[in-house]
């Protein structure tokens, strides 16, 4: 029976639900020493002197270590795979601790501690004093010249710029007729606020350092300790044990290498780091803020003649994942509305904020919030319906990239559209609400988003997986790619029964917790490349394996091997379905066979150089209060095009949770700051307004499921697409309820009040 395609419960289901999931707290020794951070209190500066004598003198207190204490080997903390060209390497601009200070919470000095409120007073007893400079926030003033420098490698703050041009937009704007829609669109800094905060434990034994962390990326975290240490990469384990999840926040070396080298100043004791939540939001990483400006040019018809994007993006005080974010955010604008002539330039820009990483979409949010409130003001401009717009001018079928050379090989934008039309009523409703005038007016707004599946050919992808055949017939999987709350783990088990030919996917134990030391090598979780990445490899492995079963059981059966397959966990004859032995039999003989034994295992490794297009749209439905300044979702539905299905409920699960995530980011969630110190203003969950339960409606997911012809399951891009179309269709759902466009996100209560008085839909 196969296993692909159905609605399984998830395999750690029970543990979790239970509380018997170990996660790295629990893992964590008695007697571990507790560490704790003093951050600045000034966004930029130079760290002139630490007074550690008050708080060596505190009981508890087993040593302070500050900036003036640390190696000079300057790291990268970016969870991208190691580049052997060292112009693709990540940017190296972190110590464990820095002297030179790039924002308020830097990483100044440590406590080490045998308990926590020894710690936490050894910290405040810190006397630190800085040589305080100017500070910048915002990216285009850091750009300008005499502003205040973040490092000295990178002139006016621009850590890069990259631009991408198509046919002639200069001559493409001279044709006669054309209108010209003009937009700058701002997006905010948030944050992850994954449920588990950060944390980790090391200790030295036999030589080497052991990295207990939550974590993305274990075999990531191993060289980037090793380069922060300076130690081979082979002194370094990292154990990835269950964690609540990550998002991309995780997706970064955060405080592992710090805890290593903390264990290395005391003797190799373990040592813990836990993040509060209030580091989290600032001294872990936060989403890039980009600010866009579009113009686009529109012939009568409503086609695009031309268009011109400019992104910036505010990179915060270190390098980070960089420019990545802003590339892949650039890259989406030729793809997801082609058009023949355009110019885009992007720069990503250090500024003495927290540094930004990778987050759920990794730039698409930003850029489909930016492209779809543009696309919106355009079908305004030509007087066309806003759906009638998309399905003329987004991605047709058979489109294929030049650099990636993706292929869009189904018609799934407009698939997609058309059953999220059919959801929400869109003719009748977007009639019937074109009638209210008053106080209270209701509106539909949709979005469209575009997405890569992996990383290829921008950087390396590659999957190992290994497969050993158990006693009781059951098989034992290992896989580098990392289960972090979303399910992977579940999936992983149901295309390995399937490919084995186990029938059922209990059959497959997925060894959930990686260990550099033991497990195959796997980039980790990000890129919404688990299932399609993985799937080569598990796939391959799995046939490696079902080969050499049915050629041990050619010697048991004296069977021809191509007379014989394995059904529900069997040896079964093709040509007339005989039950010859089970797979439990066969391993026992195979095992203890005097003449020839054998334990039944399988690894291989598989290098993708595919990628794939992922599509969907979201439509929502609002109610908008003006004088309140209030907006009510009222209905919302996700419809994506992920392929093939391999957990429809999984599926479904991720869309939710992505959805939520779009809510808070078109509505509630942005992370403020002083603008003359810096300071974090609402770096805790009571002034952090996350999206719950109490403002979402029903939250539909639909899919339409088009086989991916270069997976390896059909399978394409599900983790991160979620979370990128709700904000712009709740901003378009708005316009269509009001006629005011914003263009900046999150609509608050302040925002539509500022609009809706230069609009005169509030007058004093």
């Amino acid at each position: 029976m196969a296993e692909v395609g159905k609605r399984e419960v998830r395999v750690d289901a029970f543990d979790k639900a239970t509380g018997r999931t170990k996660y790295y707290e629990d893992l964590m020794p008695r007697d571990a020493l507790y560490v704790r951070i003093k951050h600045s209190t000034i966004a930029h500066g130079f760290v002139k002197s630490v007074d550690k004598s008050a708080a060596e003198a505190i009981p508890g207190v087993v040593k302070v270590l500050t900036c003036f204490d640390v190696p000079e080997h300057p790291f990268p903390t970016a969870g991208h795979p190691w580049s052997m060209d060292p112009g693709h390497q990540d940017v190296a601009d972190r110590h464990l601790l820095n002297r030179h200070v790039r924002y308020y919470g830097d990483d100044v000095a440590v406590v080490i501690a045998e308990n926590e409120v020894a710690a936490m007073q050894g910290v405040r007893a810190l006397q630190v004093e800085y040589e305080e400079l100017p500070l910048v926030l915002d990216a285009q003033e850091a750009m300008k010249p005499g502003a205040p420098q973040l490092h000295e490698a990178f002139p006016n703050n621009i850590l890069k710029h990259t631009d991408m041009k198509k046919g002639d937009y200069q001559a493409a704007i001279r044709e006669p007729g054309l209108i010209k829609v003009e937009g700058w669109y701002d997006t905010p800094t948030v944050q992850h606020c994954h449920i588990e905060n950060h944390g980790c434990f090391a200790y030295e034994e036999n030589g080497r350092i052991t990295v207990v962390a939550s974590t993305q990326i274990p075999h990531i975290i191993r060289r980037v300790v090793g380069q922060a240490l300076g130690r081979p990469w082979s002194d370094i384990r990292v154990v990835k044990p269950y964690i609540g999840g990550g998002f991309g926040n995780k997706q970064d070396a955060l405080y592992e290498p710090l805890c290593a080298w903390c264990s290395t100043q005391v003797q190799g004791r373990c040592v813990r780091i836990d993040c509060s939540r209030e580091e989290t939001f600032v001294s872990n990483r936060v989403r890039h803020a980009i600010r866009f400006h579009i113009v686009s040019w529109l012939r009568p018809d409503g086609t695009f003649a031309a268009r011109k994007v400019e992104l910036f993006s505010n990179q915060g005080a270190y390098a980070s994942h960089g420019h990545s974010i802003v590339a892949k955010a650039m890259g989406s604008f030729p793809q997801h509305y082609p058009c023949d002539n355009m110019e885009c330039d992007a720069w990503t820009v250090f500024t003495n904020r927290p540094a930004a990483g990778a987050m759920r979409g990794y730039g698409m949010p930003q850029a489909s919030f930016a492209d779809e409130a543009n696309v919106e003001d355009c079908a305004k401009a030509v007087g066309m319906d806003p759906l009638a717009f998309r399905m003329q001018n987004v991605m047709p079928q058979g489109y294929e990239d030049g650099f990636s050379h993706n292929v869009n090989y189904d018609d799934s934008f407009r698939q997609c559209l058309e059953a999220g039309k059919k959801y929400i009523d869109y003719d009748r409703k977007v009639a019937e609400f074109a009638k209210d005038t008053g106080p209270i007016r209701r509106g539909i707004g949709m979005a469209t988003f575009w997405y890569n599946t992996a990383v290829y050919p921008i950087s390396l992808e590659t999957s190992s997986n290994r497969m050993q055949l158990n006693l009781d017939g059951s098989v034992t999987m290992q896989c580098g790619e990392t289960e972090i709350g979303q399910g992977a783990d579940t999936v992983y088990a149901q295309m390995a029964a399937d490919v084995v030919g186990l029938g059922d996917y209990r059959r497959v134990h997925v060894v959930s917790c990686q260990d550099t030391d033991i497990t195959p090598t796997g980039l980790g979780a990000y890129a919404s490349r688990q299932t399609y990445v993985a799937g080569f490899s598990i796939r391959q492995t799995g046939l490696l394996l079902k080969e050499k079963i049915l050629d041990y059981a050619g010697k048991l059966t004296r069977q021809a091997v191509y007379n014989m397959d394995i059904v529900d966990g069997s040896i079964v004859r093709t040509t007339d379905g005989k039950v010859l032995m089970s797979l439990s039999e066969l391993a026992m003989h195979a095992q203890y066979n005097p003449n020839d034994s054998q334990h039944i295992t399988a690894e291989s490794t598989y290098t993708i150089r595919n990628n794939a297009y992922s599509f969907g749209c979201t439509f929502a439905e609002v109610e908008v209060d003006i004088p309140m300044c209030k907006v009510t979702l009222k209905d919302i539905i996700n419809v994506h095009d992920c392929g093939r299905l391999v957990n429809p409920a999984l599926a479904e699960a991720q869309v939710h949770g992505g959805m939520s995530m779009a809510i808070g980011y078109g509505l509630s969630e942005q992370l403020l700051f002083d603008e003359k110190t810096g300071k974090p203003l609402n770096n805790n969950l009571l002034d952090y307004k996350l999206s719950t339960i109490m403002d979402h409606p029903h939250l539909e997911a639909q899919f339409v499921e088009n086989a991916e012809p270069t997976s390896a399951f059909g399978t394409k891009a599900l983790g991160e697409p979620p979370a990128c179309s709700g904000a712009p269709a709740i901003r378009n759902a708005i316009y269509n309820a009001t006629g005011v466009a914003i263009d900046q996100d999150p609509i608050t209560p302040h925002v539509l009040f500022r609009r809706f008085t230069e609009e005169g839909l509030i007058r004093d």
